[in-house]
C-alpha cells in the first residue's frame, strides 16, 4: 500500500439521462470526456468591484465598473455569493496549488525574498517562525527549499502527470526568490510566462519594461519592453498564444491565468481611464478622484482580457463546449490607507467591512463565478460557502482524477457536486488563522494584525491575537459586521470556541479531519515541521472543524500561534 496520501474521486456521472436539476456532461471533440480547465485569478479585487452584484441585492459599487465580461460570464454560469479567500495574496495561491488550508501549509503572509520575514514589528507579541519562503514542489527537496517553506505535490503536476498541457500565466508568489517555489515551471506547469517570485508588477507598462531592476519586476516579457502596452493586454496575448498548441493537439489544457492586476501600482491603462475620469459616483457623492479612475481602468482592462479568453474559445466551438471557467480572487479590494474615497477601510468591499489584510469580511469575501457548458445552468447563483484550498480537489475531480497521491494533507472539499445539482448543500465551516502582522497597518479595531477566524454557517467568530478580543457576528443579517453579539450570545461563542477563554497566551487552534477520500501519509513522508492544526483523523469528515482557544501548553501551539512578550 502506498503510504503517501491516497485519495480516490468520484467518476464523473456519465449515464445517460440525469436526475432533476442535473446535466449529462458533454464530451470533448476527440471522445475524451476530460474537459479543458481556465482557472482566471484576480489580484486585490473587491467583492463589489464589478457591475456583476454578489450581494443579494445592487449597490452603487456594482454602478461604479464597467465589466461587461463578467457580466457574460455570469450569464454562462454561476455566481458563488460566499466565496472566501485567505486576507492576503501568498496564503490563497499556495492554498490553491496544495488544497491546504493556510494554517497548515503555514505560509500566512507574502512572500518575496528568500529568509526574509515580512511581518511588521509587535511590542506585544513574539510572532512564530512561520513559512516565509512559501511552498515549495515535493519533486524538488533540498535544506535551501524545506528552510521555513513547506513541500507539496502541486496541483499542475498532478494534472501534467494525468494528461493535460498547463499553462501559467501572470502572477505566481508561492514561493520566495532562489527557491524552486518561485518558478511555475518547477512548480509543475508546462508553460511559465511572467510568474516569478514578485507579489506585484514593478510597473504595468511596457514603456518602463514591467518594472525592470526593481524587486517587483516582472520577468520574461523583454520582446515588450518599450512599447506602448499595459501589462494586462501582453499577458492576454500570450496566454491566447499559449492556447494554440494543445488546441491544435486536442489535447486537454489547464490554463491558471493569475493576472497582476488590480493590484498596485495603479499605473494609467489610456485605453479605458477617458470613461472614468470625473465621473459622479452615488456612492461617494462626489467625481472619482484620480486613484479611483486608474482603479476603475484596472478593473475594467481585466475584464477585457477575459472577454478575449472567451473571443479566442468561441473561434473553437468544440473546444468552447468542453471548457469549465472558473472566475476569482485572491483576497479582499485594498481598503488601506485611503487608497480610494468613501467610508475608511471599507468602500471598495461595502457592504462588507475593511478590505485586504483584515479578518472581516471585506478582506475575504469574494467574486466568484463557474461556467460548465451543458453542465451549470447559466445566469444562476449560489449561496453555497467555498474556501480557497476546495479549489484544488474540485480540479482533479473535475479533470476526472481519480486517484492519486499527495504528499500533504488535503484540506479542501470540492463543490463539484454543488456545479453537477444547484440543490446539493453541506457543512463548510472555513477556518482562517494569521499569526501575523501584515505590514501594512496594524489597526485591530478594523481586524488587522495577528488574527484567527470562524465561519459557520451566519456566525463569523474573530480573535485578536494583541488584544485578546473575541468578537461575533450574524453574517446574514449584519453583513457589515458593525454588531458584536459576543456578549449578548455567550452560548453561541462556546459552541464555536470551546475551551478556556480567549487570552493574548492563548492559541487559536483549528481541528481539521480529512476529506472523506483522504489518508493521511506516512509521518516520516511529511513537512519537516508539525502541522499547525492537530493530525487528521480520517474518520471523521471533512466539515467537523473545530476551532479551539486554547494555552500554549497545548501540542504545537508554540509553534503555531503567537506568545506574549516578556
Amino acid at each position: 500500500m502506498n503510504n503517501r496520501l491516497l485519495f480516490t474521486l468520484a467518476a464523473l456521472p456519465l449515464a445517460a439521462q440525469g436526475t432533476a436539476g442535473e446535466k449529462k456532461e458533454a464530451a470533448a471533440p476527440n471522445g475524451d470526456p476530460r474537459p479543458n480547465i481556465l482557472f482566471f485569478l484576480v489580484d486585490d479585487m473587491g467583492w463589489q468591484d464589478t457591475s456583476v452584484p454578489f450581494h443579494d441585492e445592487h449597490t452603487p459599487l456594482n454602478d461604479r465598473y464597467h465589466t461587461p465580461n463578467m457580466e457574460r460570464l455570469a450569464r454562462m454560469g454561476v455566481r458563488f455569493t460566499q466565496a472566501y479567500a485567505c486576507a492576503v495574496s501568498s496564503p490563497s495561491r499556495c492554498s490553491i496549488l496544495s488544497g491546504m488550508n493556510a494554517a497548515r501549509h503555514r505560509v500566512t503572509n507574502w512572500t518575496l525574498d528568500y529568509g526574509r520575514q515580512t511581518d511588521a514589528s509587535s511590542d506585544v507579541l513574539e510572532l512564530p517562525d512561520w513559512n516565509w519562503n512559501g511552498i515549495q514542489p515535493d519533486t524538488v527537496i533540498s535544506a535551501h527549499n524545506t528552510q521555513n517553506a513547506t513541500p507539496v505535490t502541486t496541483l499542475p503536476q498532478l494534472l501534467r502527470e494525468n494528461g493535460y498541457y498547463t499553462i501559467h500565466c501572470g502572477k505566481a508568489h508561492f514561493g520566495a526568490k532562489t527557491t524552486a517555489g518561485a518558478d511555475p515551471l518547477a512548480m509543475g506547469f508546462d508553460v511559465n510566462i511572467a510568474g516569478g517570485a514578485n507579489g506585484a508588477p514593478g510597473s504595468y507598462l511596457a514603456k518602463r519594461n514591467f518594472g525592470q531592476g526593481s524587486p517587483q519586476e516582472v520577468l520574461g516579457l523583454e520582446k515588450y519592453f518599450g512599447e506602448d502596452l499595459f501589462l494586462t493586454e501582453v499577458l492576454t496575448r500570450e496566454a491566447i498564444e499559449a492556447l494554440k498548441v494543445p488546441v491544435s493537439r486536442r489535447q486537454p489544457f489547464y490554463l491558471y491565468m493569475a493576472h497582476y492586476a488590480v493590484h498596485a501600482p495603479y499605473d494609467e491603462d489610456t485605453r479605458f481611464t477617458a470613461r472614468y475620469r470625473g465621473r459622479y459616483d452615488r456612492q461617494l457623492d462626489a467625481p472619482l478622484n484620480e486613484s479611483e479612475t486608474r482603479y476603475a481602468a484596472l478593473v475594467e482592462g481585466m475584464d477585457k482580457s477575459l472577454g478575449d479568453l472567451l473571443d479566442f474559445l468561441e473561434q473553437y466551438p468544440e473546444t468552447a463546449r468542453n471548457t469549465i471557467i472558473l472566475f476569482m480572487s485572491d483576497n479582499g479590494g485594498q481598503g488601506l490607507n485611503n487608497t480610494r474615497q468613501g467610508v475608511e477601510n471599507r468602500d471598495p468591499n461595502y457592504p462588507a467591512r475593511a478590505g485586504k489584510g483584515s479578518a472581516f469580511l471585506g478582506g475575504v469575501r469574494e467574486p466568484m463565478m463557474v461556467s460548465w457548458p451543458g453542465v451549470v445552468a447559466g445566469g444562476t447563483s449560489c449561496d453555497q460557502p467555498v474556501m480557497i484550498e476546495d479549489f484544488f480537489p474540485t480540479i482533479l475531480e473535475l479533470a476526472g482524477i481519480r486517484r492519486c497521491t499527495t504528499r500533504q494533507t488535503v484540506d479542501g472539499r470540492s463543490f463539484a457536486g454543488v456545479l453537477r445539482n444547484p440543490r446539493e448543500r453541506y457543512e463548510r465551516p472555513i477556518v482562517w488563522h494569521f499569526p501575523n502582522l501584515w505590514g501594512e497597518t496594524q489597526n485591530q479595531e478594523e481586524g488587522y494584525g495577528a488574527y484567527s477566524a470562524y465561519l459557520e454557517g451566519d456566525y463569523h467568530l474573530i480573535y485578536t491575537w494583541e488584544t485578546g478580543r473575541l468578537r461575533l457576528y450574524d453574517i446574514r443579517h449584519d453583513i457589515g459586521e458593525q454588531h458584536d453579539l459576543a456578549a449578548e450570545r455567550p452560548e453561541t461563542v462556546r459552541r464555536l470556541a470551546p475551551g478556556p477563554p480567549a487570552s493574548r497566551s492563548g492559541c487559536a487552534k483549528p481541528t481539521h479531519s480529512a476529506p472523506r477520500s483522504v489518508r493521511r501519509a506516512n509521518p516520516a513522508r511529511g513537512p519537516t515541521r508539525q502541522p499547525a492544526t492537530p493530525h487528521t483523523n480520517s474518520n471523521r469528515p471533512t466539515q467537523q472543524l473545530n476551532p479551539k482557544i486554547c494555552s500554549t501548553n497545548s501540542p504545537d501551539a508554540t509553534s503555531a500561534s503567537p506568545a506574549p512578550k516578556t
